[in-house]
């Protein structure tokens, strides 16, 4: 996308645009349908906690469905539940669009990299914000944890790895970057600074006792989610795991012997410590982080898939060719199948039978983190010197917070 402005505006200030009328319109459309129970869950979890009433029980009077998030979340959310509801939805939409933008915005790329990178993660964007998630933040919390370790500030980065830990768990993976970090103690100590603080936040809401509580009532209910998650109609269970079960037909098929296998194959070219100065081995260490945690948990669903997503097109611009061949068939094959596949873009004659039956949604994205993993455990990073590593040094002698341009 080229510089030039349209209405004063450049390619990349109108991404923006779009990504937040995006958020806006969803928040109407969704709104003024009363369909918007994603966000009457969030919501309400803050007066359940402010009235100390079960976080995970069921209450069919005020929602569908159940509350998975941490303790934690009741007071982020807070913001958003003192308003009107309208106001509030709009400000949560809005809120999870503007925590993606700044994210990428502060990732070390140019902004020509930035414009493929929201134009390409754009599909998967809408999705999570029509079904109303906190994906995008999470996201969000991802990438700054890896961007403030990059830049030594670590007690920011801790900051983001805790929180979304203690809301959603999958920020935990933000703990990979304590091996790039320069100053570990530093690290560590913000880390158990941060957990204190956002474990006893909910406490301004509610009593230590109702929160210590909750906190063990949310494992439990986490604990209980993952085998409710198993079965072949089910819209989770898009992963490695729930590929093999729905292919084989086997609804049995344990989660432990994937997982544990996924872990090793992520951790060991960590193990790699000679390519630790190269930012193009950091960067694809992220990318296999982002797609990792989504496509080894059995509660990946349709809207989580922009965490793995970003992380997807992240390895591919940072490539010194990243439009290949290849990768423009991966490309077609992740815009297509993950990012339209379960919408209504494809026939339902094709998406439920084929498409949603098989977890296909996660096929492509499986096969890239292969690829990726492969090249993070035999490429040798340092002796390429990449562009994206020559590239690097040069953006990171600029102010930390550049204007978006």
């Amino acid at each position: 996308m080229s510089n030039k402005r349209v209405l004063y505006l450049s390619g990349y200030q109108w991404l923006w645009v779009l990504y937040i009328a995006v958020a806006a319109y969803t928040c109407l459309f969704k709104y003024t349908r009363h369909i918007d129970n994603n966000y009457k869950i969030f919501r309400a979890s803050y007066y359940h906690a402010r009235e100390e009433k079960t976080l995970y029980g069921f209450y069919p009077n005020e929602y569908g469905d159940e509350y998975f998030y941490g303790p934690t979340f009741t007071a982020i959310i807070a913001p958003s539940a003192l308003l009107p509801h309208g106001l509030g939805f709009l400000l949560w939409e809005l809120a999870n669009a503007i925590a993606i933008l700044v994210a990428i915005h502060l990732l070390p790329f140019t902004t020509r990299q930035k414009n493929q990178l929201l134009l390409l993660c754009a599909i998967e964007y809408a999705n999570s914000v029509f079904y109303m998630q906190f994906n995008p933040a999470i996201t969000a919390m991802i990438l700054l944890s890896f961007i403030l370790v990059e830049r030594g500030k670590d007690q920011w980065a801790t900051l983001f790895i805790v929180l979304g830990f203690l809301i959603k768990l999958y920020p935990v993976i933000g703990l990979t970057f304590f091996l790039f970090s320069r100053n570990k103690g530093k690290f560590i100590l913000w880390s158990a600074i941060w957990f204190v603080v956002f474990l006893v936040l909910p406490m301004a809401i509610s009593s230590p006792s109702f929160v210590l509580n909750s906190y063990a009532e949310w494992f439990a209910n986490l604990h209980r989610k993952v085998g409710l998650n198993a079965y072949f109609d089910s819209p989770q269970d898009i992963c490695v795991m729930g590929v093999v079960r729905r292919i084989t037909g086997n609804i049995n098929i344990p989660n432990p012997p994937f997982i544990i296998a996924g872990a090793i194959l992520f951790l060991l070219p960590l193990l790699r410590f000679s390519q630790y100065k190269s930012f193009m081995y950091r960067a694809q260490v992220l990318a296999s982080a982002l797609i990792f945690i989504v496509i080894f948990s059995t509660g990946a669903e349709h809207p989580t898939y922009i965490i793995a997503v970003t992380g997807v097109f992240i390895w591919m611009l940072i490539q010194d060719k990243p439009y290949t061949t290849t990768n423009i068939i991966l490309l077609v094959l992740v815009l297509v199948l993950t990012g339209l596949g379960l919408t209504d873009a494809v026939p339902k004659f094709i998406r439920q039978p084929y498409i949603a039956r098989y977890s296909m949604k996660a096929w492509p994205v499986i096969i890239i983190w292969a690829k990726i993993v492969y090249e993070l455990l035999f490429k040798d990073f340092v002796v390429q010197n990449s562009k994206i590593d020559q590239q690097y040094e040069r953006l990171m002698n600029k102010d930390w917070l550049v204007k978006i341009s």
